[in-house]
């Protein structure tokens, strides 16, 4: 059977998550995310979160989720910063912008921005005599884990925030991928930490062991004003609200959610040593579950009928940056029969 790597979401639920689903599937709830579940999951994640006035909403997937806050905390004439990696700048499909909204890139450096960056792009457009004939920069938004893997110190966050409430600009960290960077190496911050240093934020869980499912939680619960119209409006108020919130909670309750984070880091720091033991170079250095060997695009179709994984850069010399992704599913025998098939570097 193939080994999976290209994603880590290729699976069901984790086991918990699909056991917390089955003993309540025969119950009867209030819809839309107004039953009991989804209430003990939002006090649950904002005890975590030390944020007990904080505001909490579920919905089902992250483009959904990134459009719907976007599109509710901006004003018509109003854009969001973002790198030029970011996913609602290259992997979204223009969600942003079809909600009426222009995605203002700046350049990342291995899938982040930083502080002076967002700070530049607001001087230069406040410079500009014309600059009412402009979009303006209405919020910023960051991955945590970047597109490529990469993670956010405490100390680029803190700068970001600065900046950020400095402008006036609501900084959105899309947590996709949150559990993998909590539990990096390099993370010295925790999801308390995290809370409050952005005015909102994304605890994915579609990536993270569950069947569907993202968490919206507002650090700054002014901003949620009329949120629920907005999740309804864009189509992403399930009327089974309650799968949402089951399996949020079955994440959180007894810390199912950073077991999946520390695992599949661990798992994906296994992957980056083997490879790079056997000579091997990297397009980023990535502490968390994403990895980005360079490999000849020989060695690449080679492996491809039993290992796969997904192409994100072309080289000129044959070369190809491909990238591999543990979930919560991955195993240290799979890792093994990856190594096994991945040649020394002469």
């Amino acid at each position: 059977m193939m080994k999976r790597f290209e994603s880590d979401y290729l699976e069901g639920a984790h086991p918990d998550v699909l056991r917390a689903l089955i003993e309540t599937n025969g119950e009867q709830t209030p819809g839309y995310g107004e039953d009991s579940h989804c209430e003990a999951a939002r006090a649950l994640l904002r005890e975590r979160c030390a944020l007990p006035e904080g505001e909490v909403q579920f919905l089902v997937g992250g483009t959904q989720v990134n459009r719907t806050v976007i599109a509710s905390i901006l004003r018509p004439h109003q854009g969001v910063v973002a790198a030029d990696t970011g996913h609602i700048a290259a992997h979204e499909t223009g969600a942003i912008e079809n909600s009426g909204h222009k995605v203002l890139t700046v350049p990342n450096t291995d899938g982040k921005i930083a502080a002076a960056q967002v700070e530049e792009l607001c001087r230069a457009h406040y410079a500009d005599a014309s600059f009412e004939h402009t979009v303006q920069p209405g919020m910023v938004y960051i991955s945590n884990p970047t597109e490529f893997g990469t993670v956010y110190t405490r100390g680029e966050l803190e700068a970001l925030h600065a900046v950020c409430k400095a402008r006036h600009l609501p900084l959105f960290i899309d947590g996709a991928r949150l559990g993998a960077a909590l539990y990096s190496p390099v993370c010295d911050y925790t999801l308390a930490d995290m809370a409050h240093m952005c005015e909102v934020f994304t605890i994915g869980g579609t990536k993270m062991g569950l069947l569907f499912g993202e968490a919206a939680v507002f650090s700054a619960p002014e901003l949620a004003k009329d949120f629920r119209y907005f999740i309804k409006q864009n189509g992403g108020m399930l009327a089974k609200g309650r799968l949402l919130g089951v399996q949020f909670y079955a994440a959180f309750k007894d810390g199912l959610y950073d077991r999946i984070g520390a695992e599949e880091v661990r798992l994906a720091l296994r992957l980056r040593d083997g490879f790079r033991a056997r000579g091997w170079t990297f397009l980023v250095e990535s502490p968390s579950n994403q990895q980005f060997p360079i490999l000849p695009d020989a060695l690449i179709e080679r492996l491809k009928p039993e290992f796969s994984c997904s192409h994100t850069q072309s080289f000129p010399n044959g070369m190809s940056a491909v990238r591999f992704c543990t979930s919560w599913a991955t195993t240290d025998a799979d890792i093994d029969a990856l190594l096994d098939a991945v040649p020394i570097n002469a």
